[in-house]
């Protein structure tokens, strides 16, 4: 059978397997105390005040949106290159999505972009952690802080990275230099619940926000209730939505979080290992870490200088690499064309950096010999169309 490397997968252990069948086997299956207890260990492993479980990263990052209070005639400022997801959620609000280049060596928003963006109209900034790496907080908090704008970290890519300001660091999710982070727990990521999203929050006032908005905007709390019929009594005091997520996935994120720091030390040495086979090749641009940010690696993004990468892509496939590209710029999707007139120029350094970017396979469960076998057919290709 032909060799064949995904670009991302899931890691499952007996442990993980038995932290879901002990919930099958008790009380609650959803709306239960693993819930709680998970949203507790991931806060504390950020270092933040609170944490709010849901459905997805996408649901996350919605209902940060309708905490931050984005509303029609508001503008976001975000980054094109990011899955469709950072966008829609604020279009979900109501709010309009303004698009800032990114930086030529990260990859991810570029602060001096931002800057040019900011209206009297621009109400918050939603930074992408992009592959893992984080953006420049520093930077982007001081933007926020002088036009009183609501920044949230979307940290979907981001669990375990850190970054550093003034020497001290900061883990992404302490919310430290933002108003709220979110994560996704899709199974090519650091860590899986199946699907499931986090928020973090420092703002005991947004946290309260989220957990309402999360459950239809009903609350049971007798002290928030505006009468009180009996112990059966309920309010719906917001529109909210069901996004909940279950005990099951909540044990499976409880175990996976347990191995999440020996998850992201393979990452690293991975992309480490590639980085010195590939940084001799004139034609590969391989990814340039920021010096005060330390990434937590959920993607490997290798850019070709001159070949065609439609052909390095078909190539590479027909030789058991799963590659993939992250990801086609928002701006340049049909209904963003539509809807809020962007064109193909509009973000010069997204689109060349999407015109070469091909991501290899990274995940924790590669073997030595799978990560040579990648090294062995991206050299090997590339020399090949190169002569």
């Amino acid at each position: 059978m032909k060799k064949f490397i995904p670009y991302g997968r899931q890691t499952i252990t007996e442990e993980d397997i038995q932290s879901v069948v002990d919930v099958l086997r008790s009380d609650w299956l959803t709306q239960g105390p693993v819930v709680e207890n998970f949203e507790r260990a991931v806060a504390d492993y950020c270092g933040v005040k609170y944490a709010v479980a849901v459905a997805n990263g996408t649901a996350a990052l919605h209902l940060a949106s309708m905490a931050a209070g984005f509303v029609a005639g508001d503008e976001v400022i975000t980054s094109p290159i990011t899955f469709v997801a950072s966008a829609n959620a604020i279009v979900y609000a109501g709010a309009t999505p303004i698009f800032a280049d990114i930086d030529e060596h990260t990859y991810c928003i570029d602060p001096g972009q931002i800057k040019v963006k900011v209206t009297s109209r621009t109400k918050g900034v939603i930074p992408v952690h992009f592959t893992g790496q984080p953006c420049d907080m520093e930077e982007i908090y001081e933007i926020a802080k002088e036009h009183h704008l609501i920044v949230i970290e979307d940290a979907a890519h981001a669990i375990g990275a850190s970054y550093k300001v003034d020497g001290q660091v900061y883990k992404v999710g302490s919310c430290s230099h933002s108003d709220m982070s979110i994560f996704s727990f899709h199974p090519v990521k650091h860590m899986t619940t199946g699907e499931g999203g986090m928020i973090t929050t420092n703002s005991p006032d947004v946290y309260e926000k989220l957990c309402l908005l999360r459950t239809h905007g009903i609350t049971k709390d007798p002290d928030k209730l505006t009468r009180n019929d009996g112990p059966w009594y309920y309010e719906q005091q917001e529109l909210g939505f069901n996004y909940r997520i279950t005990d099951m996935q909540c044990a499976l994120g409880l175990s996976q979080l347990k191995r999440l720091d020996t998850f992201v030390e393979r990452r690293r040495q991975i992309a480490s290992t590639y980085n010195n086979a590939f940084s001799s090749c004139a034609e590969l641009i391989v990814p340039r870490q920021s010096p005060t940010a330390h990434s937590s690696w959920h993607l490997y993004m290798l850019c070709f200088r001159s070949l065609d990468r439609k052909l390095v892509f078909e190539k590479l496939r027909e030789r058991g690499l799963g590659v993939n590209v992250h990801y086609i710029p928002v701006h340049m999707q049909p209904y963003y064309k539509k809807h809020f007139f962007y064109e193909m120029g509009d973000f010069p350094e997204s689109e060349a950096y999407y015109q070469g970017a091909v991501t290899l396979p990274l995940f924790p469960a590669m073997s030595d010999v799978d990560i040579q076998y990648v090294i062995d057919v991206v050299l090997s290709t590339t020399e090949e169309m190169l002569t």
